[in-house]
């Protein structure tokens, strides 16, 4: 009698279960961040040797604020259990007030009362105040650009024997800070962005953390 030889089939594999991602990339969180700084920036660049014709270009970067503010705002207001309806109102009542006072501005004879270097310090006074509260109350991680955003203003509003480049001369040792307006700047910039990449990542972990306490009560 024959035996039989029994071969044993290998056991199927498993299939792959994909990790969820509860975060998108860091990269793509911080891209929102590295628009607005580098706007300004340039912004700043060319109202510095043509003021008159950059006051629309600030107030066309108010959409793209406001935009970023809306979307990189989201997650804080997960965080804060807030009603998603009621975030969305607040930012469209925070930023359409400044869009109605830059209206009144405009046909109320507000523009016309002064002059270009006037007018367009004003509407980056503007901007930048209205950042800083929509970072208080909406956004967090606005701070540091609004900040910047003030530092551009008075930069644009007082351009000889500037009080603020003369400090930073003397407290970092740069010999004609008054000539190097642009290249303070560009420093700045970059200290409040990594300023703003701490608060991200700060806040990406307690939402990570969050979401993962959610999936595990779901669970």
């Amino acid at each position: 009698m024959s035996e039989a030889t029994a071969v044993s089939s290998p056991a199927p594999a498993k299939p792959k279960v994909k990790r969820k991602r509860y975060q998108s990339p860091l990269l793509l969180a911080l891209l929102p961040q590295i628009v607005l700084f580098v706007s300004a920036v340039v912004l700043f660049w060319l109202s510095q040797n043509d003021m008159a014709g950059t006051i629309e270009y600030w107030e066309y970067f108010i959409p793209v604020i406001a935009l970023i503010s809306l979307v990189s705002g989201w997650s804080q207001s997960y965080l804060s259990n807030e009603v998603r309806a009621w975030y969305l109102i607040k930012q469209v009542v925070h930023w359409g007030a400044l869009f109605a006072l830059l209206y009144v501005a405009n046909t109320q004879g507000l523009r016309a009362g002064m002059d270009a270097q006037q007018y367009t310090t004003v509407v980056i006074y503007l901007i930048a105040f209205a950042t800083l509260l929509a970072a208080i109350h909406l956004d967090f991680k606005l701070f540091f650009f609004s900040l910047f955003l003030v530092f551009c203003a008075y930069l644009l509003a007082v351009p000889a024997d500037n009080a603020m480049l003369l400090y930073i001369g003397d407290t970092f040792g740069i010999d004609g800070a008054q000539s190097k307006t642009l290249s303070i700047s560009i420093g700045v910039a970059v200290v409040g962005f990594i300023a703003s990449t701490f608060v991200l990542l700060s806040m990406r972990g307690a939402l990570l953390t969050k979401r993962i306490g959610a999936k595990r009560k779901e669970g």
